[in-house]
Protein backbone atom coordinates (compact mmCIF):
# COMPACT_ATOMS: atom_id res chain seq x y z
CA UNK A 1 0.00 0.00 0.00
CA UNK A 2 1.24 3.57 -0.68
CA UNK A 3 2.50 5.49 2.36
CA UNK A 4 0.45 8.33 3.82
CA UNK A 5 1.36 11.73 2.40
CA UNK A 6 3.03 14.33 4.62
CA UNK A 7 3.23 18.14 4.48
CA UNK A 8 6.84 18.02 3.37
CA UNK A 9 7.65 15.71 0.47
CA UNK A 10 11.09 14.13 0.26
CA UNK A 11 13.15 13.55 -2.83
CA UNK A 12 14.82 10.52 -1.22
CA UNK A 13 18.47 9.59 -1.18
CA UNK A 14 20.25 7.82 -4.00
CA UNK A 15 21.93 4.51 -3.35
CA UNK A 16 25.49 4.85 -2.09
CA UNK A 17 24.75 8.33 -0.74
CA UNK A 18 25.59 10.11 -3.96
CA UNK A 19 22.84 12.68 -3.46
CA UNK A 20 21.72 14.39 -0.28
CA UNK A 21 18.16 13.95 0.79
CA UNK A 22 16.02 16.99 -0.01
CA UNK A 23 12.73 17.86 1.68
CA UNK A 24 10.37 20.19 -0.15
CA UNK A 25 9.17 22.85 2.31
CA UNK A 26 8.01 25.43 -0.21
CA UNK A 27 4.34 25.36 0.80
CA UNK A 28 5.09 25.60 4.50
CA UNK A 29 7.64 28.36 3.84
CA UNK A 30 5.10 30.50 2.00
CA UNK A 31 2.53 30.04 4.78
CA UNK A 32 4.91 30.85 7.65
CA UNK A 33 6.42 33.89 5.91
CA UNK A 34 2.90 35.26 5.50
CA UNK A 35 2.13 34.44 9.13
CA UNK A 36 5.36 36.08 10.37
CA UNK A 37 4.51 39.36 8.69
CA UNK A 38 1.56 39.80 11.05
CA UNK A 39 3.49 38.92 14.24
CA UNK A 40 5.70 41.08 16.47
CA UNK A 41 9.32 41.13 15.27
CA UNK A 42 10.69 38.91 18.05
CA UNK A 43 8.03 36.23 17.53
CA UNK A 44 8.34 36.44 13.76
CA UNK A 45 12.13 35.95 13.89
CA UNK A 46 11.72 32.98 16.24
CA UNK A 47 9.20 31.39 13.88
CA UNK A 48 11.41 31.92 10.82
CA UNK A 49 14.53 30.77 12.71
CA UNK A 50 13.00 27.36 13.34
CA UNK A 51 11.86 27.15 9.72
CA UNK A 52 15.35 28.18 8.52
CA UNK A 53 16.90 25.27 10.39
CA UNK A 54 14.46 22.77 8.85
CA UNK A 55 15.13 24.14 5.35
CA UNK A 56 18.89 24.05 5.87
CA UNK A 57 18.94 20.52 7.30
CA UNK A 58 16.45 19.38 4.68
CA UNK A 59 18.57 20.85 1.84
CA UNK A 60 15.66 22.89 0.50
CA UNK A 61 17.83 25.75 -0.76
CA UNK A 62 15.13 27.78 -2.59
CA UNK A 63 12.97 27.84 0.57
CA UNK A 64 16.05 28.59 2.70
CA UNK A 65 16.84 31.63 0.56
CA UNK A 66 13.25 32.89 0.91
CA UNK A 67 13.33 32.49 4.71
CA UNK A 68 16.66 34.34 5.04
CA UNK A 69 15.51 37.21 2.85
CA UNK A 70 12.18 37.45 4.71
CA UNK A 71 13.96 37.61 8.09
CA UNK A 72 16.12 40.53 6.96
CA UNK A 73 13.18 42.31 5.35
CA UNK A 74 11.15 42.13 8.58
CA UNK A 75 14.01 43.71 10.55
CA UNK A 76 14.49 46.45 7.95
CA UNK A 77 10.76 47.24 7.77
CA UNK A 78 10.65 47.48 11.56
CA UNK A 79 13.65 49.91 11.53
CA UNK A 80 15.32 47.69 14.13
CA UNK A 81 18.96 48.02 13.15
CA UNK A 82 20.33 45.93 16.03
CA UNK A 83 18.01 43.05 15.15
CA UNK A 84 19.05 43.37 11.49
CA UNK A 85 22.77 43.06 12.30
CA UNK A 86 22.18 40.23 14.79
CA UNK A 87 20.00 38.30 12.31
CA UNK A 88 22.53 38.83 9.51
CA UNK A 89 25.38 37.52 11.68
CA UNK A 90 23.36 34.56 12.93
CA UNK A 91 22.12 33.41 9.53
CA UNK A 92 25.49 33.82 7.81
CA UNK A 93 27.39 31.84 10.46
CA UNK A 94 24.99 28.90 10.79
CA UNK A 95 26.61 25.49 10.68
CA UNK A 96 26.71 24.10 7.12
CA UNK A 97 25.00 27.21 5.81
CA UNK A 98 24.41 27.07 2.06
CA UNK A 99 26.49 29.36 -0.14
CA UNK A 100 23.36 30.45 -2.02
CA UNK A 101 21.78 31.53 1.25
CA UNK A 102 24.83 33.60 2.22
CA UNK A 103 24.89 35.17 -1.25
CA UNK A 104 21.17 35.96 -0.91
CA UNK A 105 21.78 37.64 2.46
CA UNK A 106 24.44 39.92 0.98
CA UNK A 107 22.43 40.63 -2.17
CA UNK A 108 19.36 41.49 -0.09
CA UNK A 109 21.27 44.04 2.02
CA UNK A 110 23.21 45.72 -0.78
CA UNK A 111 20.37 48.01 -2.01
CA UNK A 112 20.00 49.32 1.56
CA UNK A 113 23.62 50.54 1.81
CA UNK A 114 24.79 51.35 -1.74
CA UNK A 115 23.34 53.17 -4.72
CA UNK A 116 22.36 50.61 -7.34
CA UNK A 117 23.25 52.84 -10.26
CA UNK A 118 26.98 52.17 -9.84
CA UNK A 119 27.03 49.57 -7.05
CA UNK A 120 29.48 51.29 -4.69
CA UNK A 121 28.34 54.82 -3.82
CA UNK A 122 27.03 54.86 -0.21
CA UNK A 123 23.26 55.24 0.05
CA UNK A 124 22.21 58.46 1.76
CA UNK A 125 18.72 57.40 2.93
CA UNK A 126 19.71 56.45 6.46
CA UNK A 127 19.10 59.67 8.38
CA UNK A 128 15.84 58.75 10.17
CA UNK A 129 14.62 58.89 13.74
CA UNK A 130 15.84 55.38 14.53
CA UNK A 131 18.84 54.94 12.18
CA UNK A 132 21.83 57.00 11.05
CA UNK A 133 24.72 56.87 8.61
CA UNK A 134 26.75 55.22 11.37
CA UNK A 135 24.35 52.28 11.23
CA UNK A 136 24.80 52.15 7.47
CA UNK A 137 28.58 52.12 7.88
CA UNK A 138 28.33 49.31 10.42
CA UNK A 139 26.20 47.27 8.02
CA UNK A 140 28.72 47.85 5.22
CA UNK A 141 31.52 46.60 7.49
CA UNK A 142 29.50 43.54 8.50
CA UNK A 143 28.64 42.66 4.90
CA UNK A 144 32.30 43.04 3.96
CA UNK A 145 33.28 40.66 6.78
CA UNK A 146 30.75 38.11 5.54
CA UNK A 147 32.15 38.21 1.99
CA UNK A 148 35.74 37.75 3.18
CA UNK A 149 37.31 34.60 1.74
CA UNK A 150 34.28 33.64 -0.40
CA UNK A 151 35.12 33.45 -4.09
CA UNK A 152 31.46 33.48 -5.12
CA UNK A 153 31.13 36.91 -3.47
CA UNK A 154 34.40 38.48 -4.63
CA UNK A 155 32.65 41.06 -6.82
CA UNK A 156 30.41 42.13 -3.93
CA UNK A 157 33.43 42.32 -1.61
CA UNK A 158 35.30 44.57 -4.04
CA UNK A 159 32.33 46.96 -4.35
CA UNK A 160 31.72 47.00 -0.58
CA UNK A 161 35.41 47.76 -0.02
CA UNK A 162 35.16 50.68 -2.40
CA UNK A 163 32.04 51.85 -0.53
CA UNK A 164 33.92 51.68 2.77
CA UNK A 165 36.82 53.63 1.28
CA UNK A 166 34.42 56.37 0.17
CA UNK A 167 32.98 56.50 3.69
CA UNK A 168 36.45 56.87 5.24
CA UNK A 169 37.45 59.51 2.69
CA UNK A 170 34.29 61.54 3.30
CA UNK A 171 35.13 61.55 7.01
CA UNK A 172 38.63 62.88 6.22
CA UNK A 173 40.60 59.69 6.92
CA UNK A 174 42.48 59.37 3.61
CA UNK A 175 45.11 56.99 5.03
CA UNK A 176 42.47 54.54 6.24
CA UNK A 177 40.59 54.73 2.95
CA UNK A 178 43.77 53.95 0.98
CA UNK A 179 44.69 51.12 3.35
CA UNK A 180 41.26 49.47 3.07
CA UNK A 181 41.24 49.71 -0.73
CA UNK A 182 44.71 48.18 -1.01
CA UNK A 183 43.53 45.04 0.78
CA UNK A 184 41.62 43.97 -2.34
CA UNK A 185 43.76 42.57 -5.19
CA UNK A 186 41.06 43.16 -7.76
CA UNK A 187 43.35 42.25 -10.68
CA UNK A 188 43.04 38.57 -9.64
CA UNK A 189 39.23 38.57 -9.53
CA UNK A 190 37.45 36.77 -12.34
CA UNK A 191 33.89 37.86 -11.52
CA UNK A 192 34.58 41.55 -12.27
CA UNK A 193 34.62 43.09 -15.74
CA UNK A 194 37.80 44.52 -17.22
CA UNK A 195 36.47 48.07 -17.04
CA UNK A 196 35.47 47.76 -13.38
CA UNK A 197 38.91 46.39 -12.51
CA UNK A 198 40.62 49.39 -14.11
CA UNK A 199 38.24 51.79 -12.34
CA UNK A 200 39.07 50.11 -9.01
CA UNK A 201 42.83 50.30 -9.63
CA UNK A 202 42.55 53.96 -10.62
CA UNK A 203 40.75 54.63 -7.35
CA UNK A 204 43.63 52.89 -5.53
CA UNK A 205 46.09 55.14 -7.38
CA UNK A 206 44.13 58.28 -6.56
CA UNK A 207 43.95 57.54 -2.83
CA UNK A 208 47.61 56.53 -2.54
CA UNK A 209 48.59 59.77 -4.27
CA UNK A 210 46.39 61.73 -1.88
CA UNK A 211 48.12 59.88 0.93
CA UNK A 212 51.46 60.87 -0.68
CA UNK A 213 52.55 57.25 -0.83
CA UNK A 214 54.20 57.66 -4.23
CA UNK A 215 56.06 54.34 -4.25
CA UNK A 216 52.82 52.43 -3.63
CA UNK A 217 51.04 54.51 -6.29
CA UNK A 218 53.65 53.53 -8.89
CA UNK A 219 53.40 49.85 -7.93
CA UNK A 220 49.61 50.00 -8.27
CA UNK A 221 49.90 51.71 -11.67
CA UNK A 222 51.84 48.74 -13.02
CA UNK A 223 48.76 46.56 -12.48
CA UNK A 224 47.09 48.30 -15.43
CA UNK A 225 48.03 46.88 -18.82
CA UNK A 226 48.54 49.72 -21.27
CA UNK A 227 47.06 47.60 -24.07
CA UNK A 228 43.74 47.48 -22.20
CA UNK A 229 43.56 51.27 -22.17
CA UNK A 230 43.84 51.35 -25.96
CA UNK A 231 40.70 49.24 -26.39
CA UNK A 232 37.43 50.75 -27.60
CA UNK A 233 35.40 52.54 -24.93
CA UNK A 234 38.38 53.00 -22.58
CA UNK A 235 39.36 56.54 -23.61
CA UNK A 236 37.93 58.16 -20.46
CA UNK A 237 39.78 55.72 -18.19
CA UNK A 238 42.97 56.11 -20.25
CA UNK A 239 42.96 59.87 -19.74
CA UNK A 240 42.28 59.48 -16.02
CA UNK A 241 45.11 56.93 -15.70
CA UNK A 242 47.71 59.14 -17.36
CA UNK A 243 46.57 62.20 -15.38
CA UNK A 244 47.16 60.25 -12.16
CA UNK A 245 50.45 58.85 -13.45
CA UNK A 246 51.61 62.36 -14.34
CA UNK A 247 51.15 63.35 -10.69
CA UNK A 248 53.63 60.64 -9.69
CA UNK A 249 56.18 61.63 -12.36
CA UNK A 250 55.74 65.29 -11.41
CA UNK A 251 56.73 64.38 -7.85
CA UNK A 252 59.73 62.44 -9.19
CA UNK A 253 60.58 65.38 -11.51
CA UNK A 254 60.85 63.01 -14.49
CA UNK A 255 60.28 65.30 -17.48
CA UNK A 256 60.46 62.63 -20.20
CA UNK A 257 57.86 60.42 -18.51
CA UNK A 258 55.65 63.49 -18.05
CA UNK A 259 55.96 64.21 -21.77
CA UNK A 260 54.91 60.62 -22.54
CA UNK A 261 51.90 60.88 -20.23
CA UNK A 262 50.69 64.14 -21.74
CA UNK A 263 51.29 62.85 -25.27
CA UNK A 264 49.13 59.80 -24.48
CA UNK A 265 46.40 62.14 -23.20
CA UNK A 266 46.76 64.29 -26.34
CA UNK A 267 46.51 61.25 -28.63
CA UNK A 268 43.35 60.10 -26.81
CA UNK A 269 41.72 63.54 -26.94
CA UNK A 270 42.36 63.98 -30.66
CA UNK A 271 41.19 60.47 -31.55
CA UNK A 272 37.99 60.63 -29.45
CA UNK A 273 36.98 64.23 -30.23
CA UNK A 274 33.83 64.64 -32.30
CA UNK A 275 31.73 67.47 -33.65
CA UNK A 276 29.94 68.02 -30.34
CA UNK A 277 31.61 70.34 -27.83
CA UNK A 278 34.29 71.07 -30.40
CA UNK A 279 35.70 74.10 -28.62
CA UNK A 280 36.03 72.25 -25.31
CA UNK A 281 37.76 69.29 -26.99
CA UNK A 282 40.12 71.65 -28.85
CA UNK A 283 41.04 73.32 -25.58
CA UNK A 284 41.86 69.94 -24.03
CA UNK A 285 44.15 68.68 -26.80
CA UNK A 286 45.88 72.07 -27.04
CA UNK A 287 46.66 71.93 -23.33
CA UNK A 288 47.93 68.33 -23.61
CA UNK A 289 50.10 69.09 -26.64
CA UNK A 290 51.54 72.21 -24.97
CA UNK A 291 52.42 70.16 -21.88
CA UNK A 292 54.05 67.52 -24.09
CA UNK A 293 56.25 70.07 -25.87
CA UNK A 294 57.26 71.85 -22.65
CA UNK A 295 58.29 68.68 -20.84
CA UNK A 296 60.07 67.33 -23.91
CA UNK A 297 62.18 70.49 -23.89
CA UNK A 298 62.80 69.93 -20.17
CA UNK A 299 63.90 66.32 -20.78
CA UNK A 300 67.54 65.33 -20.84
CA UNK A 301 68.80 64.92 -24.39
CA UNK A 302 68.74 61.39 -25.79
CA UNK A 303 67.92 59.62 -29.05
CA UNK A 304 64.44 58.88 -27.71
CA UNK A 305 63.83 62.54 -26.84
CA UNK A 306 65.08 63.63 -30.27
CA UNK A 307 62.89 61.07 -32.03
CA UNK A 308 59.80 62.15 -30.09
CA UNK A 309 60.50 65.80 -30.92
CA UNK A 310 60.75 64.96 -34.62
CA UNK A 311 57.47 63.04 -34.53
CA UNK A 312 55.64 65.88 -32.79
CA UNK A 313 57.18 68.40 -35.19
CA UNK A 314 55.46 66.54 -38.04
CA UNK A 315 52.06 66.83 -36.34
CA UNK A 316 49.93 69.36 -38.30
CA UNK A 317 48.11 70.35 -35.09
CA UNK A 318 51.34 71.85 -33.75
CA UNK A 319 51.04 74.81 -36.12
CA UNK A 320 47.90 75.93 -34.25
CA UNK A 321 50.01 76.57 -31.13
CA UNK A 322 52.55 79.17 -32.20
CA UNK A 323 54.71 79.19 -29.04
CA UNK A 324 55.09 75.38 -29.08
CA UNK A 325 55.78 75.25 -32.80
CA UNK A 326 58.58 77.83 -32.60
CA UNK A 327 60.08 76.33 -29.43
CA UNK A 328 60.34 72.77 -30.71
CA UNK A 329 61.80 73.96 -34.03
CA UNK A 330 64.44 75.90 -32.08
CA UNK A 331 65.49 72.74 -30.24
CA UNK A 332 65.61 70.74 -33.49
CA UNK A 333 67.76 73.27 -35.37
CA UNK A 334 71.54 73.09 -35.16
CA UNK A 335 71.67 76.67 -33.98
CA UNK A 336 72.35 78.37 -30.66
CA UNK A 337 69.19 79.24 -28.70
CA UNK A 338 69.16 82.60 -26.97
CA UNK A 339 67.86 82.59 -23.41
CA UNK A 340 65.18 83.50 -22.46
CA UNK A 341 63.05 82.16 -25.31
CA UNK A 342 60.59 84.42 -27.04
CA UNK A 343 57.65 82.60 -25.40
CA UNK A 344 59.46 81.64 -22.18
CA UNK A 345 57.00 83.23 -19.73
CA UNK A 346 54.02 81.83 -21.63
CA UNK A 347 55.39 78.29 -21.57
CA UNK A 348 56.25 78.49 -17.87
CA UNK A 349 52.74 79.65 -16.95
CA UNK A 350 50.99 76.39 -17.88
CA UNK A 351 49.23 74.66 -14.92
CA UNK A 352 51.30 71.47 -15.21
CA UNK A 353 54.49 73.51 -14.77
CA UNK A 354 53.52 74.70 -11.29
CA UNK A 355 51.17 71.90 -10.21
CA UNK A 356 52.48 70.56 -6.92
CA UNK A 357 49.14 69.66 -5.38
CA UNK A 358 47.42 71.62 -2.63
CA UNK A 359 50.71 72.50 -0.92
CA UNK A 360 51.81 75.96 -2.08
CA UNK A 361 55.40 75.45 -0.94
CA UNK A 362 55.68 72.28 -3.04
CA UNK A 363 54.19 74.06 -6.06
CA UNK A 364 56.66 76.94 -5.67
CA UNK A 365 59.61 74.58 -5.31
CA UNK A 366 58.49 72.60 -8.37
CA UNK A 367 58.10 75.75 -10.47
CA UNK A 368 61.61 76.89 -9.49
CA UNK A 369 63.03 73.46 -10.35
CA UNK A 370 61.47 73.43 -13.82
CA UNK A 371 62.56 77.04 -14.44
CA UNK A 372 66.18 76.15 -13.58
CA UNK A 373 65.97 72.95 -15.65
CA UNK A 374 64.66 74.87 -18.66
CA UNK A 375 67.69 77.16 -18.59
CA UNK A 376 70.01 74.17 -18.12
CA UNK A 377 68.55 72.30 -21.13
CA UNK A 378 69.04 75.37 -23.33
CA UNK A 379 72.67 75.67 -22.18
CA UNK A 380 73.26 71.96 -22.85
CA UNK A 381 71.73 72.33 -26.32
CA UNK A 382 74.02 75.27 -27.06
CA UNK A 383 77.09 73.35 -25.87
CA UNK A 384 76.25 70.47 -28.21
CA UNK A 385 75.89 72.91 -31.11
CA UNK A 386 79.24 74.56 -30.31
CA UNK A 387 80.88 71.12 -30.18
CA UNK A 388 79.53 70.40 -33.68
CA UNK A 389 81.17 73.48 -35.23
CA UNK A 390 84.34 73.93 -33.16
CA UNK A 391 87.27 71.63 -32.57
CA UNK A 392 88.53 74.03 -29.94
CA UNK A 393 87.46 77.42 -28.62
CA UNK A 394 88.54 79.92 -25.98
CA UNK A 395 86.60 79.53 -22.74
CA UNK A 396 85.87 83.28 -22.63
CA UNK A 397 84.42 83.14 -26.16
CA UNK A 398 82.34 80.07 -25.26
CA UNK A 399 80.99 81.86 -22.19
CA UNK A 400 80.10 84.82 -24.42
CA UNK A 401 78.20 82.56 -26.83
CA UNK A 402 76.30 80.95 -23.96
CA UNK A 403 75.68 84.31 -22.25
CA UNK A 404 77.18 82.93 -19.03
CA UNK A 405 80.13 83.63 -16.79
CA UNK A 406 83.28 81.55 -17.21
CA UNK A 407 82.66 79.70 -13.95
CA UNK A 408 79.08 78.81 -14.93
CA UNK A 409 80.28 77.70 -18.36
CA UNK A 410 82.86 75.37 -16.81
CA UNK A 411 80.26 74.04 -14.38
CA UNK A 412 77.77 73.06 -17.13
CA UNK A 413 80.52 71.76 -19.39
CA UNK A 414 81.94 69.59 -16.61
CA UNK A 415 78.48 68.23 -15.86
CA UNK A 416 77.92 67.13 -19.46
CA UNK A 417 81.39 65.57 -19.66
CA UNK A 418 80.81 63.66 -16.40
CA UNK A 419 77.46 62.29 -17.63
CA UNK A 420 79.00 61.20 -20.94
CA UNK A 421 76.78 63.52 -22.99
CA UNK A 422 79.76 65.40 -24.42
CA UNK A 423 83.52 65.03 -24.89
CA UNK A 424 85.60 68.05 -23.92
CA UNK A 425 88.86 68.98 -22.23
CA UNK A 426 89.54 72.32 -20.59
CA UNK A 427 93.03 73.80 -20.77
CA UNK A 428 92.83 76.55 -18.15
CA UNK A 429 96.33 78.02 -18.57
CA UNK A 430 95.69 78.51 -22.28
CA UNK A 431 91.97 79.32 -21.76
CA UNK A 432 90.97 76.73 -24.36
CA UNK A 433 88.24 74.08 -24.52
CA UNK A 434 88.92 71.19 -26.90
CA UNK A 435 85.94 69.20 -28.20
CA UNK A 436 87.87 66.90 -30.55
CA UNK A 437 89.36 63.74 -29.12
CA UNK A 438 93.11 63.35 -29.46
CA UNK A 439 93.70 60.41 -31.75
CA UNK A 440 96.47 57.89 -31.28
CA UNK A 441 98.97 57.00 -34.03
CA UNK A 442 97.18 53.73 -34.83
CA UNK A 443 93.87 55.50 -35.50
CA UNK A 444 95.50 58.13 -37.71
CA UNK A 445 97.41 55.49 -39.68
CA UNK A 446 94.29 53.35 -40.04
CA UNK A 447 92.28 56.30 -41.38
CA UNK A 448 95.11 57.23 -43.76
CA UNK A 449 95.27 53.67 -45.08
CA UNK A 450 91.51 53.68 -45.56
CA UNK A 451 91.64 56.96 -47.48
CA UNK A 452 94.47 55.71 -49.71
CA UNK A 453 92.53 52.53 -50.43
CA UNK A 454 89.46 54.56 -51.38
CA UNK A 455 91.56 56.85 -53.58
CA UNK A 456 93.18 53.93 -55.42
CA UNK A 457 89.75 52.43 -55.97
CA UNK A 458 88.53 55.65 -57.56
CA UNK A 459 91.62 55.85 -59.78
CA UNK A 460 91.14 52.25 -60.93
CA UNK A 461 87.45 52.80 -61.68
CA UNK A 462 88.21 56.02 -63.57
CA UNK A 463 90.92 54.31 -65.64
CA UNK A 464 88.51 51.52 -66.54
CA UNK A 465 85.82 53.97 -67.65
CA UNK A 466 88.30 55.95 -69.80
CA UNK A 467 89.55 52.78 -71.45
CA UNK A 468 85.98 51.64 -72.07
CA UNK A 469 85.09 54.96 -73.70
CA UNK A 470 88.21 54.83 -75.94
CA UNK A 471 87.29 51.37 -77.12
CA UNK A 472 83.76 52.45 -77.96
CA UNK A 473 85.06 55.47 -79.92
CA UNK A 474 87.54 53.28 -81.86
CA UNK A 475 84.70 51.12 -83.19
Amino acid sequence: MPQASTDATSSGAASGGQLEERIDLSVETTQKITQASSLPLTDALALLSALEKRCRVGNDTPSLVKVCEASLQLCFDANDFEALIATLKTLSTRRSQKSKAIAALVTKCLPWVVDQTDGFTPCGKWETASTSTADRDTLVTELRNITDGKMYLEAERARLTRTLAIIYESSGDIAKAAEVLQEVHVETYGAISKREKIEFILEQMRLTLLKRDYVRAYIVSNKVKRSMLDEEGMSELKIKFYVLLSQYHSHEKDALELARCFHAIYSTNTSSSGSEEKEEEEEKWKESLTNTVVFLCLSEYSNETRDMMNRINLDPQLEKIVECNETIKSFLKNEIIHYPLQHQSQLESIPAFVNGGENEDVSKELAEHWHTTFHTRIIQHNLRIVAMYYRQIHTSRLAQLLNLSVDETEKHLSGMVSSGALYAKIDRPKDIVRFAKKRCEEEVLSDWAGDIKELLGLVEETTYLIQKENMLQAH
